[in-house]
């Protein structure tokens, strides 16, 4: 597999991150199907491994899965104004079937708020009934114009919590803990993207939401991308869908209601996180395959005893390490070096006749590619040491995305400096002001206020834009 298959970062960031998604065989774009990809089997085992750890994470906050509807009656998206004048662009219609025009058109689902708050009005009754905590992994229908592989396609798969609570502190209770206990902790746990937790403005919240939070990752071009969303929607669905319980006080009460979603944009965070030129970097609490072991051999007689190495080796990681023994025999051992490479498994083991002899394996690691990343290292006590050693290319990842967002951010305390600090990452600025502000910087810049941070200062500023004092600051950054 040519290394020149792949783009630099360098000479074409978009286009060496379309030629990861094609040489790791992650997706492939499904030209018959407008704005739709094809998940390949890299691609859906890394989401396998990220609905896995994130479905745990779920459960363990005391939420049950569930499935609704994939098309919407019409009606239900036109009840709550805000939100269908945020979706409106991006709703695709059913409005044929069974070889007769509908009464009323479907919409294929870009998001379900409208028809859980339906049934949700007739499943509660009571505050016994509450809090109600459900979840719903599915794919959902978004008419997008301009699409990416992961990051932006016309259809897409998530999860989507949703949960009805009996206050609004309940409500933001749930809201902050999916926020900080799921998101920002398997972001930053499991697929080693450090992220910033924070408040979206009101220019970015999700449509009819009352307070919307969210975690912003920083990719290796500078930009932002939202990670995920937690939204606090207040009573605006509850009232539209009618979804009333009965006080202690026997008194009728509107539901405060929540939703928050991730999505198989992960996918791309993970790609423009931790690749490099030479292919794919996956995590290893992430990755599908952590360590791939190469028997190295020329004959038969090579192989025997090659094989019988490798297998004593192996014979006790079942359930302890996801492995593969590659053991093709019409591929080179270079061929298989480079395709481990391009998929970005974390450890390769290589296993040729002298290992055998001198009782050693060589150990190359995806995250420092070349000769620094290579060793030679005994079979003695091999399981323990690529144990250490996963833990330590995770830690080593974080770290190193850590470090890249901080030297890519940096205070602003003018407009000017703002301009310029947006070309090369994330601007910390002390913000007062207007919706309207904000748009005109982002018509000027192309960089929006990407959150809030819930990490504040709590000391005075001056508003890169107004000049007025304040204490709030913001990340202002160009985004995906």
């Amino acid at each position: 597999m040519p290394k020149e298959v792949i783009t630099t970062r360098a000479k074409d960031y978009n286009q060496w991150y379309l030629d990861i998604v094609r040489e790791a065989d992650l997706a492939e774009v499904a030209e018959v199907v407008r704005g739709c990809i094809v998940f390949k089997p890299t691609g859906w085992a890394i989401w396998e491994m990220m609905q896995r750890a994130l479905d745990d994470r779920i459960k363990e906050t005391g939420h049950s899965n569930v499935q609704f509807p994939l098309l919407i009656p019409k009606s239900f998206i036109m009840k709550e104004a805000e939100h269908v004048d945020g979706f409106a662009p991006e709703v695709a219609e059913v409005t044929r079937a069974g070889g007769e025009d509908l009464t009323e058109p479907y919409v294929i689902r870009p998001t379900s708020e409208t028809i859980i708050g339906h049934f949700y009005s007739k499943w509660i009754r009571s505050y016994r009934d509450l809090p109600l905590l459900y979840n719903q992994w599915c794919n959902v229908m978004r008419w997008e114009m301009r699409t990416r592989p992961f990051l932006r396609t016309s259809e897409f798969i998530w999860q989507e919590g949703h949960t009805a609570h009996v206050n609004e502190a309940e409500a933001e209770a749930e809201t902050l803990k999916i926020l900080h206990e799921v998101y920002a902790d398997f972001a930053e746990q499991v697929m080693a993207v450090p992220v910033i937790r924070g408040l979206k403005t009101e220019n970015e919240k999700f449509p009819g939401a009352l307070r919307s939070y969210c975690i912003e990752a920083m990719m290796q071009d500078g930009r932002a991308l939202q990670a995920g969303t937690s939204h606090n929607l207040g009573q605006n669905f509850a009232k539209a869908f009618e979804i009333t319980y009965t006080d202690h006080n026997n008194t009728v009460q509107h539901a405060w209601t929540t939703s928050w979603g991730v999505s198989t944009r992960l996918i791309g965070a993970l790609i423009m996180t931790h690749s490099d030129d030479e292919g794919l970097v996956i995590p290893p609490r992430l990755a599908p395959i952590q360590v791939v072991v190469v028997p190295i051999f020329k004959n038969d007689a090579e192989r025997e005893k090659v094989m019988a190495t490798v297998h004593a080796l192996t014979s006790t990681w079942k359930g302890v390490l996801r492995f593969k023994i590659d053991d093709r025999d019409n591929l080179s051992p270079g061929f298989k070096f480079n395709e481990w490479e391009m998929k970005g498994v974390p450890v390769r083991i290589e296993v040729g006749p002298k290992d055998v002899e001198k009782g050693s394996v060589a150990i190359a690691r995806r995250d420092i590619p070349g000769r620094e990343g290579k060793s030679f290292v005994p079979q003695e006590g091999l399981t323990e040491r690529i144990r250490d050693l996963l833990e330590a290319i995770q830690q080593a990842l974080f770290e190193r995305a850590l470090r890249f967002r901080e030297q890519h951010s940096a205070d602003v305390q003018s407009y000017e400096e703002l301009k310029v600090q947006v070309e090369r990452g994330f601007a910390r600025a002390y913000w007062a002001g207007s919706s309207a502000d904000e748009k005109r910087i982002q018509e000027e810049t192309r960089a929006t206020i990407r959150c809030i941070p819930l990490d504040q200062p709590g000391t005075p500023g001056i508003c890169v834009y107004t000049g007025k004092e304040t204490t709030q600051q913001v990340i202002f950054a160009r985004a995906y």
